[in-house]
């Protein structure tokens, strides 16, 4: 099967989450917008001042000059928050600063650089048009615009917006619930003590900290020893608590490759098993109570690469946001990749200005930390040779 095929699986067996929680405008930074939000108002509902001036009509002006100034008399001052109601008179202006809200009859305002400053009976030294050094009514939101669509990110520039909208509370989509279970006897926690023939899993960690930067929740993360019943046990558990569940390890053909088994007896519907990539052909996918069961290799790099591969199509799916989606690109191999493959390859890579590197010496499965000078996978289809100056798909590592 390809990858294409199998993330169309899971995109098809996954019901989107309809839960949506409130939530105060500062938490909801990453979150995923649970309605959509417009302007009730312009924003700003006011004109104001660009600058510190004076606010003028700009007819007023015609003709001033350095040698020629027209004389206005100062009516009063409006500081930004202000609320005063001064009428225009013909040649007279209104001392303003910058954010103050421009009296009804003023269209321009003349910064104060080109004045002398007076405070009874200004000096203009420059005609200005109109509309000058004002920002209008509406200028960055105007009444019924959309300010963010259901299934949106609600990043930076969108806190703000809602924020000027007014709204200090809005629904997000509940983030999905993410169970991770490590198998392997072999296995133990950081901090513990190791008997010969043990190491310590790092799988967990990695895919726990992709979750999470995401905004989506870590349910449970634990390790699992190679027993059926045990197996069995955490997977159901897991599923009590959780939208989708991720196993890493036991998926291959050797003794205490368990989770196969496992998935058949508990009765989960096979999705898939066997894909045609490389690392990671033996990835299984399986449905049971309507949630989605991912089995991952037990080698970090294999693990992480098809993690990314359907994790995110799944969550995409999940949370009802095209954001999760994975990004491709086409781009020009830079370095030399001699080996030519049987099956489809992800290669570790770097994607700098439409280019790719290879800053990784080594591409084996079961090491991940020369991962860390790339930000792509490198999608290499089967019996393929590339060499320096080919185009070649590439597939972007999320928070890289």
């Amino acid at each position: 099967m390809e990858i294409e095929e199998a993330v169309g699986l899971i995109e098809g067996s996954i019901v989107p989450l309809e839960d949506t929680i409130k939530v105060p405008l500062h938490e909801a930074v990453g979150l995923i917008a649970g309605e959509d939000i417009t302007a009730s108002m312009p924003v700003p509902s006011f004109a104001r001042s660009a600058m510190d001036g004076y606010a003028v009509r700009a007819s007023d002006l015609d003709g001033a000059s350095k040698t020629r100034p027209v004389r206005l008399k100062v009516l009063g001052e409006v500081l930004a928050g202000d609320d005063k109601d001064i009428g225009y008179s013909p040649l007279c202006a209104v001392r303003i600063m910058t954010g103050g809200m421009v009296p009804d009859g003023y269209d321009a305002v003349v910064r104060q650089e080109d004045t002398d400053y007076d405070d009874t009976e200004v000096c203009v030294y420059v005609p200005v048009p109109s509309g000058k050094n004002i920002c209008p009514a509406g200028e960055e939101l105007r009444a019924g615009d959309m300010v963010i669509e259901e299934g949106s990110r609600i990043g930076r520039i969108e806190a703000g917006l809602i924020a000027c909208a007014g709204r200090g509370e809005i629904y997000v989509r509940r983030p999905a619930r993410i169970s991770l279970i490590s198998t392997g006897s072999e296995l133990k926690e950081p901090g513990c003590d190791l008997k010969p023939g043990q190491i310590y899993g790092s799988i967990l960690y990695m895919l726990a900290a992709s979750i999470k930067q995401e905004k989506l929740e870590v349910a449970w993360s634990g390790i699992c020893p190679d027993d059926k019943r045990q197996i069995e046990e955490r997977i159901r558990s897991a599923l009590a608590v959780s939208d989708l569940v991720i196993t890493t390890g036991g998926v291959s053909v050797g003794k205490r490759d368990l989770l196969p088994e496992v998935l058949e007896d508990l009765g989960a519907e096979r999705l898939f098993s066997g894909v045609n990539i490389q690392p990671g052909t033996p990835t299984v996918a399986g449905l049971l109570d309507n949630k989605l069961i991912l089995s991952l290799s037990g080698n970090p790099y294999a693990a992480l690469a098809n993690f990314d591969l359907y994790f995110w199509p799944a969550a995409a799916r999940l949370m009802g946001s095209a954001y999760f989606l994975n990004k491709t690109e086409e781009c020009i191999l830079s370095d030399r990749y001699d080996k030519v493959n049987g099956m489809r390859r992800l290669v570790r890579a770097r994607e700098e200005g439409g280019r790719v590197y290879l800053p990784a010496a080594g591409h084996m499965s079961s090491v991940f930390g020369n991962m860390g000078q790339c930000n792509c996978y490198m999608d290499i289809p089967a019996k393929t040779k590339v060499v320096p100056g080919d185009k070649v798909k590439i597939i972007k590592i999320r928070g890289t």
